[in-house]
Order: C-alpha cells, then sequence, then structure tokens
C-alpha cells in the first residue's frame, strides 16, 4: 500500500505541478495556478500520515516505510527549487518572461552552485533521519526497527556521495574554454 501512496505521490506532484503552471500560464488565472502549486506540499503529508497510520495498525515496519521517509525528506530538500526552476521555463515559454538564468558552467561559480543544490540534499537527509527516529521511537519494539535503521544509513549514503561530487567541482574546478568567460552565462543573462 505504502509503494502504490509513494507512486501516486509523485504523479500527483507532476500532475499539480502541470495544473499550476496550465492556469498561471495558459490559462492565465496565476492566483488559481499559485492555489494548486501551494497545494504540493499536502501530498507528503497525505503520505506521512497514511504511513504512520500504517504502522500504528501493526503493519511490520520495512522498507516501504523507509522510502516513505525518504521520499519525504526529498521533495522537502529539492521540490521548491524544481517547481522554481520549473516555474521560471514556464513563464519564459508561455508567460513572455525572459529566459530563466542558466547554471554557471565554469569555475568556483559552478562550484558555490554544486554546493547549493547538495544542501538540499543536507535537508533532505536530516528531514527523512529525523522521520524514520521518530517511527523507531513510535514503533518501540528494536527487534521490529532495523530496516528503519537501516534507511537512516541509506539517506546519509547517498548524502555523502553526492557531497563528493559536489567537492570534486571545489577541487577540480572545470576551466572555461579559451575565449569565454568564466561568468558567460551571467553576461549572456544580462544581455538578453
Amino acid at each position: 500500500m505504502i509503494v502504490a501512496l509513494i507512486a501516486a505521490c509523485e504523479i500527483g506532484f507532476w500532475v499539480l505541478l502541470a495544473a499550476g503552471l496550465a492556469f498561471r500560464y495558459l490559462l492565465r488565472m496565476p492566483r488559481t495556478g499559485l492555489a494548486l502549486l501551494l497545494c504540493e506540499p499536502l501530498l507528503e503529508v497525505v503520505l506521512l500520515v497514511a504511513t504512520a497510520l500504517d504502522l500504528k495498525n501493526g503493519a511490520e515496519p520495512n522498507w516501504t516505510h523507509g522510502l516513505a521517509a525518504l521520499y519525504i525528506g526529498y521533495t522537502v530538500g529539492h521540490g521548491h527549487r524544481t517547481v522554481k526552476w520549473l516555474d521560471g521555463h514556464a513563464a519564459h515559454r508561455f508567460g513572455g518572461a525572459p529566459p530563466p538564468p542558466k547554471p554557471p558552467r565554469y569555475g568556483m561559480a559552478r562550484a558555490r552552485h554544486e554546493g547549493r543544490i547538495w544542501l538540499g540534499t543536507l535537508v533532505g537527509a536530516a528531514v527523512a533521519t529525523v522521520l524514520l527516529q521518530l517511527a523507531i521511537w513510535y514503533v518501540d519494539d528494536p527487534s521490529r526497527v532495523t530496516s528503519l535503521e537501516s534507511w537512516r544509513f541509506a539517506a546519509w549514503r547517498a548524502a555523502g556521495i553526492h557531497g563528493l561530487i559536489a567537492l570534486s567541482y571545489w577541487i577540480w574546478p572545470r576551466k572555461a574554454p579559451a575565449g569565454e568567460s568564466e561568468a558567460a552565462p551571467e553576461k549572456e543573462r544580462a544581455h538578453r
């Protein structure tokens, strides 16, 4: 049941996002579009409540409960950035706004960009860890929570791998090709 609900929440996220952007830019109803976009966090609340009820009704804590915590953590850490990115592209494509800024491609500007994205992963891992710890305390049976404990390590392992990738941009910053400035995307934005 939990896996189906996670899939439904993911599908619901994209449906609400598409509907919100369509109302904002295609139908010229920005308040209705904003209201739809603001409903997206409710999907995570539904998933959280359903997971808690599943555990309360005596379900054995397993990988589905851990996956639900990681999914909620990911959407908390990266959901806003995803919505903002897609909103910028929809505003440009359908609303006549200037093109959204592109991420920097080279040097320390790119390293800072990757570091900010990694911070979203850290937030996601922290949220997942808190949710998993609350579930462990809620179940209150050490012999039944080993699956949930392993998901905490999975969250931090993913954050660590992403952190190493982000760190690589600081250690080995990509150089701009000859004749192109490291800040070229920013200059291009200023001229548009």
